[in-house]
Protein backbone atom coordinates (compact mmCIF):
# COMPACT_ATOMS: atom_id res chain seq x y z
CA UNK A 1 0.00 0.00 0.00
CA UNK A 2 1.30 3.48 -0.88
CA UNK A 3 2.09 5.94 1.94
CA UNK A 4 -0.56 8.41 0.80
CA UNK A 5 -4.22 7.82 -0.13
CA UNK A 6 -4.98 7.64 -3.82
CA UNK A 7 -7.54 9.75 -5.73
CA UNK A 8 -10.47 7.41 -5.07
CA UNK A 9 -9.67 7.27 -1.36
CA UNK A 10 -9.34 11.06 -1.16
CA UNK A 11 -12.69 11.56 -2.88
CA UNK A 12 -14.45 9.15 -0.53
CA UNK A 13 -12.86 10.74 2.54
CA UNK A 14 -13.95 14.21 1.39
CA UNK A 15 -17.45 12.83 0.82
CA UNK A 16 -17.50 11.66 4.43
CA UNK A 17 -16.38 15.10 5.59
CA UNK A 18 -19.13 16.79 3.55
CA UNK A 19 -21.68 14.44 5.15
CA UNK A 20 -20.71 15.60 8.62
CA UNK A 21 -17.83 13.24 9.13
CA UNK A 22 -19.90 10.08 8.86
CA UNK A 23 -20.79 7.53 6.20
CA UNK A 24 -23.77 5.24 6.20
CA UNK A 25 -24.09 2.09 4.10
CA UNK A 26 -26.60 3.87 1.87
CA UNK A 27 -24.01 6.56 1.08
CA UNK A 28 -21.73 4.07 -0.64
CA UNK A 29 -21.81 2.79 -4.20
CA UNK A 30 -20.47 -0.69 -4.93
CA UNK A 31 -17.36 0.76 -6.56
CA UNK A 32 -16.59 2.66 -3.31
CA UNK A 33 -15.90 -0.55 -1.37
CA UNK A 34 -12.17 -0.88 -2.30
CA UNK A 35 -11.51 2.75 -1.37
CA UNK A 36 -13.43 2.32 1.90
CA UNK A 37 -11.39 -0.76 2.79
CA UNK A 38 -8.15 1.13 2.07
CA UNK A 39 -9.25 4.10 4.20
CA UNK A 40 -10.13 1.79 7.08
CA UNK A 41 -6.74 0.08 6.76
CA UNK A 42 -5.01 3.47 6.90
CA UNK A 43 -7.03 4.58 9.91
CA UNK A 44 -8.62 7.51 8.07
CA UNK A 45 -12.05 5.91 8.40
CA UNK A 46 -13.15 4.00 11.53
CA UNK A 47 -16.15 1.64 11.74
CA UNK A 48 -19.06 2.63 14.01
CA UNK A 49 -22.28 0.94 15.06
CA UNK A 50 -24.21 2.62 12.24
CA UNK A 51 -21.51 2.96 9.56
CA UNK A 52 -18.13 4.71 9.47
CA UNK A 53 -16.64 7.93 10.85
CA UNK A 54 -13.85 10.11 9.43
CA UNK A 55 -10.71 10.21 11.60
CA UNK A 56 -8.33 13.12 11.94
CA UNK A 57 -5.80 12.82 9.06
CA UNK A 58 -3.13 14.52 11.17
CA UNK A 59 -2.78 11.35 13.21
CA UNK A 60 -2.06 9.43 10.01
CA UNK A 61 0.44 12.07 8.94
CA UNK A 62 2.23 11.90 12.29
CA UNK A 63 2.30 8.10 12.24
CA UNK A 64 3.54 7.91 8.64
CA UNK A 65 6.09 10.62 9.35
CA UNK A 66 7.56 8.58 12.18
CA UNK A 67 7.60 5.45 10.04
CA UNK A 68 9.21 7.21 7.07
CA UNK A 69 11.86 8.85 9.23
CA UNK A 70 12.65 5.49 10.84
CA UNK A 71 12.86 3.91 7.40
CA UNK A 72 15.15 6.70 6.21
CA UNK A 73 17.44 6.23 9.21
CA UNK A 74 17.63 2.49 8.53
CA UNK A 75 18.45 3.14 4.87
CA UNK A 76 21.14 5.71 5.72
CA UNK A 77 22.68 3.33 8.26
CA UNK A 78 22.65 0.56 5.67
CA UNK A 79 24.23 2.90 3.09
CA UNK A 80 27.02 3.76 5.54
CA UNK A 81 27.66 0.12 6.39
CA UNK A 82 27.52 -1.16 2.82
CA UNK A 83 31.11 -0.21 1.82
CA UNK A 84 32.49 -2.03 4.88
CA UNK A 85 30.35 -5.08 4.15
CA UNK A 86 31.57 -5.15 0.57
CA UNK A 87 35.20 -4.47 1.54
CA UNK A 88 36.19 -8.17 1.67
CA UNK A 89 34.81 -8.65 -1.83
CA UNK A 90 36.61 -5.53 -3.06
CA UNK A 91 39.90 -6.72 -1.56
CA UNK A 92 39.48 -10.10 -3.22
CA UNK A 93 38.72 -8.37 -6.53
CA UNK A 94 41.83 -6.20 -6.23
CA UNK A 95 44.09 -9.18 -5.51
CA UNK A 96 43.14 -11.03 -8.69
CA UNK A 97 43.09 -7.99 -10.98
CA UNK A 98 46.36 -8.27 -12.89
CA UNK A 99 48.12 -5.25 -14.41
CA UNK A 100 48.92 -7.44 -17.42
CA UNK A 101 45.71 -7.78 -19.37
CA UNK A 102 44.71 -9.64 -22.48
CA UNK A 103 42.99 -8.67 -25.64
CA UNK A 104 39.23 -8.68 -25.75
CA UNK A 105 37.01 -11.70 -26.16
CA UNK A 106 36.11 -13.32 -29.42
CA UNK A 107 39.47 -13.07 -31.25
CA UNK A 108 40.94 -16.50 -32.09
CA UNK A 109 44.53 -16.85 -31.01
CA UNK A 110 44.53 -13.72 -28.87
CA UNK A 111 43.29 -15.18 -25.60
CA UNK A 112 46.78 -16.15 -24.43
CA UNK A 113 48.79 -13.35 -25.99
CA UNK A 114 50.05 -10.83 -23.38
CA UNK A 115 50.04 -7.19 -24.37
CA UNK A 116 52.39 -5.55 -21.91
CA UNK A 117 50.46 -3.38 -19.47
CA UNK A 118 47.40 -3.03 -21.65
CA UNK A 119 44.78 -3.93 -19.09
CA UNK A 120 41.92 -5.03 -21.33
CA UNK A 121 39.93 -4.39 -24.43
CA UNK A 122 36.19 -4.47 -23.81
CA UNK A 123 33.57 -4.66 -26.51
CA UNK A 124 29.98 -5.80 -26.75
CA UNK A 125 26.79 -4.89 -28.56
CA UNK A 126 25.37 -1.64 -27.23
CA UNK A 127 28.47 -0.91 -25.14
CA UNK A 128 26.97 -2.44 -21.97
CA UNK A 129 30.24 -4.02 -20.82
CA UNK A 130 32.15 -0.79 -21.51
CA UNK A 131 29.69 1.32 -19.52
CA UNK A 132 29.79 -1.18 -16.65
CA UNK A 133 33.60 -1.15 -16.54
CA UNK A 134 33.71 2.65 -16.65
CA UNK A 135 31.15 2.82 -13.84
CA UNK A 136 33.44 0.62 -11.73
CA UNK A 137 36.40 2.91 -12.35
CA UNK A 138 34.30 5.97 -11.57
CA UNK A 139 33.17 4.43 -8.29
CA UNK A 140 36.83 3.83 -7.35
CA UNK A 141 37.96 7.33 -8.42
CA UNK A 142 39.12 9.40 -5.44
CA UNK A 143 41.38 12.21 -6.69
CA UNK A 144 40.77 13.31 -10.29
CA UNK A 145 38.64 12.42 -13.28
CA UNK A 146 39.55 13.79 -16.73
CA UNK A 147 37.18 13.47 -19.66
CA UNK A 148 37.56 14.48 -23.31
CA UNK A 149 34.18 13.93 -24.97
CA UNK A 150 33.74 14.10 -28.72
CA UNK A 151 30.68 14.76 -30.85
CA UNK A 152 27.12 15.33 -29.62
CA UNK A 153 26.37 13.94 -26.18
CA UNK A 154 23.40 11.55 -25.71
CA UNK A 155 20.84 13.20 -23.44
CA UNK A 156 19.54 9.96 -21.95
CA UNK A 157 23.05 8.85 -21.08
CA UNK A 158 23.85 12.18 -19.42
CA UNK A 159 20.68 12.04 -17.35
CA UNK A 160 21.33 8.47 -16.25
CA UNK A 161 24.95 9.25 -15.30
CA UNK A 162 24.18 12.49 -13.39
CA UNK A 163 23.84 10.88 -9.91
CA UNK A 164 27.15 9.05 -10.35
CA UNK A 165 28.91 12.19 -11.61
CA UNK A 166 27.61 14.29 -8.72
CA UNK A 167 28.63 11.58 -6.25
CA UNK A 168 32.19 11.78 -7.59
CA UNK A 169 32.17 15.53 -7.05
CA UNK A 170 30.78 15.17 -3.52
CA UNK A 171 33.67 12.84 -2.69
CA UNK A 172 35.99 15.75 -3.42
CA UNK A 173 37.31 14.55 -6.77
CA UNK A 174 38.54 17.17 -9.21
CA UNK A 175 36.57 16.74 -12.44
CA UNK A 176 37.51 18.35 -15.75
CA UNK A 177 35.71 17.73 -19.04
CA UNK A 178 36.35 18.81 -22.62
CA UNK A 179 33.48 19.11 -25.10
CA UNK A 180 33.18 19.99 -28.76
CA UNK A 181 30.90 22.89 -29.84
CA UNK A 182 28.33 20.46 -31.25
CA UNK A 183 27.59 19.33 -27.69
CA UNK A 184 26.32 22.83 -26.85
CA UNK A 185 23.78 22.96 -29.69
CA UNK A 186 21.19 20.92 -27.76
CA UNK A 187 19.87 23.01 -24.84
CA UNK A 188 18.80 20.01 -22.69
CA UNK A 189 22.29 18.55 -23.11
CA UNK A 190 23.85 21.88 -22.21
CA UNK A 191 21.64 21.96 -19.12
CA UNK A 192 22.97 18.55 -18.07
CA UNK A 193 26.53 19.78 -18.47
CA UNK A 194 25.68 22.91 -16.47
CA UNK A 195 24.35 20.78 -13.59
CA UNK A 196 27.74 19.13 -13.35
CA UNK A 197 29.52 22.48 -13.47
CA UNK A 198 27.33 23.78 -10.66
CA UNK A 199 28.23 20.66 -8.71
CA UNK A 200 31.91 21.61 -8.92
CA UNK A 201 33.09 20.22 -12.25
CA UNK A 202 35.15 22.31 -14.64
CA UNK A 203 34.40 22.21 -18.35
CA UNK A 204 35.83 23.75 -21.50
CA UNK A 205 35.03 23.75 -25.21
CA UNK A 206 37.65 22.96 -27.86
CA UNK A 207 37.03 23.59 -31.55
CA UNK A 208 40.10 21.62 -32.66
CA UNK A 209 39.84 17.87 -33.38
CA UNK A 210 40.79 15.55 -30.54
CA UNK A 211 40.24 11.92 -29.55
CA UNK A 212 37.90 10.70 -26.84
CA UNK A 213 39.69 10.01 -23.57
CA UNK A 214 38.88 9.20 -19.95
CA UNK A 215 41.49 9.20 -17.18
CA UNK A 216 40.84 8.02 -13.62
CA UNK A 217 43.21 9.22 -10.87
CA UNK A 218 45.99 9.41 -13.50
CA UNK A 219 46.40 5.64 -13.16
CA UNK A 220 43.92 4.24 -15.70
CA UNK A 221 43.09 5.68 -19.12
CA UNK A 222 40.27 4.65 -21.44
CA UNK A 223 40.47 5.22 -25.20
CA UNK A 224 38.34 3.96 -28.11
CA UNK A 225 39.31 0.61 -29.57
CA UNK A 226 41.00 1.17 -32.94
CA UNK A 227 39.34 -1.69 -34.77
CA UNK A 228 35.83 -1.18 -33.37
CA UNK A 229 34.80 2.23 -32.11
CA UNK A 230 32.05 0.71 -29.95
CA UNK A 231 34.72 -0.93 -27.82
CA UNK A 232 37.26 0.60 -25.47
CA UNK A 233 40.85 -0.04 -24.42
CA UNK A 234 41.71 0.27 -20.73
CA UNK A 235 45.34 1.18 -20.06
CA UNK A 236 47.32 1.39 -16.83
CA UNK A 237 50.91 1.61 -18.07
CA UNK A 238 52.28 4.68 -16.20
CA UNK A 239 54.22 6.06 -19.17
CA UNK A 240 51.24 5.68 -21.50
CA UNK A 241 48.87 7.30 -19.01
CA UNK A 242 51.30 10.21 -18.48
CA UNK A 243 51.47 10.73 -22.24
CA UNK A 244 47.68 10.79 -22.55
CA UNK A 245 47.34 13.17 -19.59
CA UNK A 246 49.88 15.51 -21.22
CA UNK A 247 47.80 15.53 -24.40
CA UNK A 248 44.69 16.30 -22.35
CA UNK A 249 46.48 19.17 -20.58
CA UNK A 250 47.58 20.58 -23.95
CA UNK A 251 44.02 20.48 -25.27
CA UNK A 252 42.68 21.91 -22.00
CA UNK A 253 45.01 24.89 -22.25
CA UNK A 254 43.73 25.66 -25.77
CA UNK A 255 40.04 25.29 -24.90
CA UNK A 256 37.50 27.98 -24.02
CA UNK A 257 35.85 27.98 -20.56
CA UNK A 258 32.33 26.59 -20.74
CA UNK A 259 31.05 29.17 -18.27
CA UNK A 260 31.08 31.74 -21.07
CA UNK A 261 28.36 29.68 -22.81
CA UNK A 262 26.10 29.26 -19.77
CA UNK A 263 24.76 32.77 -19.20
CA UNK A 264 24.94 34.45 -15.77
CA UNK A 265 26.91 32.61 -13.07
CA UNK A 266 25.21 30.87 -10.16
CA UNK A 267 24.01 33.44 -7.54
CA UNK A 268 26.37 32.07 -4.89
CA UNK A 269 29.29 32.17 -7.32
CA UNK A 270 28.42 35.78 -8.15
CA UNK A 271 28.33 36.70 -4.44
CA UNK A 272 31.74 35.08 -3.92
CA UNK A 273 33.06 37.15 -6.83
CA UNK A 274 31.70 40.40 -5.40
CA UNK A 275 33.25 39.73 -1.99
CA UNK A 276 36.52 38.76 -3.64
CA UNK A 277 36.49 42.06 -5.52
CA UNK A 278 36.08 43.84 -2.16
CA UNK A 279 39.35 42.31 -1.00
CA UNK A 280 38.01 39.63 1.35
CA UNK A 281 40.08 36.49 1.84
CA UNK A 282 38.81 33.01 1.04
CA UNK A 283 38.28 32.31 4.74
CA UNK A 284 36.45 35.60 5.29
CA UNK A 285 34.18 34.91 2.30
CA UNK A 286 33.35 31.49 3.73
CA UNK A 287 32.48 33.01 7.11
CA UNK A 288 30.37 35.72 5.49
CA UNK A 289 28.37 33.28 3.33
CA UNK A 290 28.42 30.36 5.80
CA UNK A 291 30.35 28.19 3.33
CA UNK A 292 33.32 25.90 3.84
CA UNK A 293 36.66 27.07 2.47
CA UNK A 294 36.58 24.13 0.08
CA UNK A 295 33.23 25.26 -1.32
CA UNK A 296 34.49 28.83 -1.67
CA UNK A 297 37.55 27.50 -3.49
CA UNK A 298 35.27 25.65 -5.95
CA UNK A 299 33.33 28.86 -6.67
CA UNK A 300 36.59 30.77 -7.13
CA UNK A 301 37.84 28.10 -9.54
CA UNK A 302 34.69 28.56 -11.66
CA UNK A 303 35.17 32.34 -11.61
CA UNK A 304 38.77 31.95 -12.75
CA UNK A 305 37.56 29.75 -15.60
CA UNK A 306 34.88 32.24 -16.57
CA UNK A 307 37.12 35.31 -16.52
CA UNK A 308 40.31 33.67 -17.75
CA UNK A 309 42.16 34.77 -14.61
CA UNK A 310 45.63 33.30 -14.10
CA UNK A 311 45.94 34.12 -10.38
CA UNK A 312 43.66 34.99 -7.48
CA UNK A 313 44.87 38.60 -7.58
CA UNK A 314 44.14 38.73 -11.31
CA UNK A 315 40.64 37.39 -10.66
CA UNK A 316 39.96 39.99 -7.96
CA UNK A 317 41.03 42.69 -10.41
CA UNK A 318 38.78 41.28 -13.13
CA UNK A 319 35.84 41.10 -10.72
CA UNK A 320 36.44 44.72 -9.69
CA UNK A 321 36.34 45.73 -13.34
CA UNK A 322 33.08 43.81 -13.77
CA UNK A 323 31.49 45.59 -10.81
CA UNK A 324 32.56 48.98 -12.15
CA UNK A 325 31.16 48.29 -15.62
Amino acid sequence: MADEPGPAERDLYLTAVRLGGRLRPDDLAPEDRPALAALVARGLITPTATGWAAANPRSLGDRLGVELRSRAVRLLRHAEQLPDRLAPLARAYDTVRSPVGRLGPGRPGDSDRPVGRLRETVSCAGGVAVRRRIAELLADCREEFLSAQTGPRPLDGLRAALPEDLAVLRRGCAVRALYQPVALADRPVLRQIELRVRGGARARVLTEPYERLLVFDRTTAVIPAVEERAGAVFLDDPATVRYLVARFERDWARATPLDRHLGPPHPTTARVGRLLAQGLTQRAIGARLDLSERTVAAHIARLRERHGARTLFHLGWRMRDADDA
